[in-house]
C-alpha cells in the first residue's frame, strides 16, 4: 500500500470521526440533497454545515454539482466507493421504483431499464413534461449495453404514479418542480449536449448509482 493511499484512508476515517459528518453521510447514502435540505434535516447553522461539507469533500467522500434547473441551487452527492464498508448502513423498502426526469426521454428511461435488468423489484419511469419520443442517443447507448429501448414511450408522472412507489428523480428540473420526492440523483442531461460521450457518461453514472443503491433496497 502506497503512503498516499494510507494518508487518504486516514483522512477519510478522520472525516468520519464526527457525529455531524456521519449524519451527513447517512442522509446522502441513498440520494443527493441540497445544502439547504441537509441543514434543515440536521438542524445546524449554514456556516457549520459548510465546514463539515468541506472536510468531507477534501477527503474525497462527497462532491457538489450545480443544479441544471435553478442555477442558484446545488446538490451534494456521496461517493459510495470511497466509504469504508462499515459506514454504508442504510435500508429502504420498495414495492416499485419510479425514475422521474423532465422529458422521460433519456435518463429516467435508462434508469428504468437498467434497474429491471438487475433486480426483480419492479420499476417504471415518467416525466414531468414528457417528450414526443425517447432520445436516439439513449436508444443507441442502451443497445450498446444490451438493453432495448426501441419500444419505450415517454409517459407523464400522473399516468404512472402509485402511492407506494419509491420515487427517484434523476433530473434537477424534475426535482425542483415536484412538491416531494423520495430520493434525488443529480445527473447531467445528455440530451443537452447530444453526443455519444454524454449519453455514455449518463449511462455509466446511472449504472453506478443503481449498483450503490441495490444493496440497501428491500422488496416491500
Amino acid at each position: 500500500m502506497s503512503s498516499l493511499s494510507l494518508e487518504l484512508r486516514v483522512a477519510r476515517y478522520a472525516a468520519l470521526a464526527d457525529p455531524a459528518r456521519l449524519r451527513v453521510v447517512a442522509l446522502l447514502t441513498l440520494g443527493d440533497l441540497s445544502p439547504q435540505d441537509l441543514g434543515e434535516r440536521m438542524g445546524v447553522a449554514s456556516n457549520l454545515l459548510s465546514h463539515h461539507l468541506k472536510v468531507l469533500e477534501t477527503a474525497g467522500l462527497i462532491e457538489r454539482r450545480r443544479s441544471e434547473g435553478d442555477g442558484r441551487r446545488g446538490y451534494v452527492r456521496l461517493i459510495p466507493e470511497a466509504l469504508p464498508a462499515e459506514a454504508r448502513d442504510a435500508e429502504v423498502s420498495a414495492h416499485r421504483v419510479v425514475f422521474v426526469c423532465t422529458a422521460n426521454s433519456a435518463r429516467s428511461q435508462l434508469a428504468e431499464h437498467l434497474w429491471r435488468s438487475r433486480t426483480s423489484v419492479a420499476a417504471a419511469s415518467a416525466g414531468t413534461l414528457p417528450a414526443d419520443g425517447v432520445a436516439p442517443g439513449a436508444i443507441a447507448v442502451a443497445a450498446a449495453h444490451g438493453l432495448d429501448l426501441s419500444a419505450a414511450v415517454p409517459k407523464t408522472l400522473d399516468e404512472v404514479a402509485r402511492t407506494d412507489d419509491l420515487r427517484i428523480t434523476v433530473c434537477d428540473r424534475a426535482r425542483e418542480s415536484l412538491a416531494s420526492t423520495d430520493l434525488h440523483w443529480s445527473i447531467p442531461d445528455p440530451v443537452r449536449l447530444g453526443t455519444p460521450r454524454a449519453f455514455e457518461a449518463a449511462f455509466d453514472e446511472i449504472s453506478h448509482r443503481i449498483d450503490a443503491l441495490l444493496p440497501h433496497v428491500r422488496a416491500a
